[in-house]
C-alpha cells in the first residue's frame, strides 16, 4: 500500500485548481469501479519496486479511498474526475 501512496502523491506534481470532492457514497459501484480503473490504467504510473497486477492496483486505490488517504475530485472546468492524495487536496486550497 505504501508504494501506491507514493504513486498517488507523485502523480500530482503539477499544481492544479482545486476540484469538488465527491463523496464515495454518492457514486454507484459501477461508477466507482470505472473511475478507479481509468486512474490505474493511466500511463506513467509508479507502484514502486516489483510488479503489481491490475486487480491489485485497483484494490490499493480503493483502500486509499476508503481510508481517506485519497479522494475523488471533479473539475468543472474540464468536466473530468480524478483521484488525488488527500495531502494534495489540502495543498491546493
Amino acid at each position: 500500500m505504501r508504494a501506491m501512496s507514493r504513486f498517488i502523491s507523485a502523480y500530482g506534481h503539477c499544481r492544479r485548481a482545486p476540484g469538488v470532492k465527491i463523496p464515495l457514497n454518492s457514486l454507484s459501484e459501477d461508477a466507482l469501479t470505472g473511475i478507479v480503473e481509468a486512474f490505474v490504467l493511466r500511463e506513467g504510473t509508479d507502484y514502486g519496486p516489483g510488479e503489481h497486477d491490475f486487480e491489485n492496483k485497483c484494490e490499493q486505490v480503493r483502500a486509499q479511498l476508503a481510508t481517506g488517504e485519497a479522494t475523488i475530485t471533479f473539475d468543472p472546468a474540464t468536466d473530468t474526475m480524478d483521484i488525488r492524495a488527500a495531502i494534495e487536496n489540502k495543498r491546493d486550497k
